[in-house]
């Protein structure tokens, strides 16, 4: 089994940074492709930004220029680095990973989120 467990949430003002992480746990070979989403009230999860195993990376167009996605893949974690932010920023951050086991199937987890609130 593999845990991702999330942390860095929590409330700012507009303007103001955070940093979330998520650390990716249990029986890991490898980890491909990892990414961020979030799910704001009332609305579907959306996509934030992706990073490969190689380091490539995509970013949404409404975080393109303020958020900076990373990973350090001999700690399995990724990071997700946000300057700038805004009220509309505000929602539930989840993170994603296609991970392969040493039986090398790979499958997709997700991590329990962590709340990130952009109110003055």
């Amino acid at each position: 089994q593999v845990q991702l467990v999330e942390s860095g949430g929590g409330l700012v003002q507009p303007g103001g940074s955070l940093r979330l992480s998520c650390a990716a746990s249990g029986s890991i070979f490898s980890i491909n492709t990892m990414g961020w989403y979030r799910q704001a009230p009332g609305k579907q999860r959306e996509l934030v930004a992706t990073i490969t195993g190689g380091g490539s990376t995509k970013y949404a167009d409404s975080v393109k220029g303020r958020f900076t996605i990373s990973r350090d893949n001999a700690k399995n974690t990724m990071y997700l680095q946000m300057h700038s932010l805004k009220p509309e920023d505000t929602a539930v951050y989840y993170c994603n990973a296609a991970v392969r086991d040493y039986n090398l199937y790979e499958y997709a987890y997700w991590g329990q989120g962590t709340q990130v609130t952009v109110s003055s």
